[in-house]
């Protein structure tokens, strides 16, 4: 079995991974709670999120 390589330690946490593999779509309330009042946008992606470590470069608003 081939597995994927991550670009980074905890990337399978970050926002970005998360909606390339289909998270929201079966996990909406809980993709929610973590942009909801966000703290932190990514440089990288531009997505903004509550904690610094669900975003792959971060940077408080």
């Amino acid at each position: 079995m081939d597995t994927q390589q991550m670009p980074h330690p905890e990337h399978d946490k970050h926002l970005c991974y998360l909606e390339n593999i289909g998270y929201i779509k079966s996990n909406l309330e809980t993709y929610k709670e973590l942009v909801r009042q966000p703290q932190y946008v990514c440089r990288k992606c531009g997505r903004a999120a509550a904690g610094k470590n669900r975003l792959c470069k971060p940077e408080k608003l």
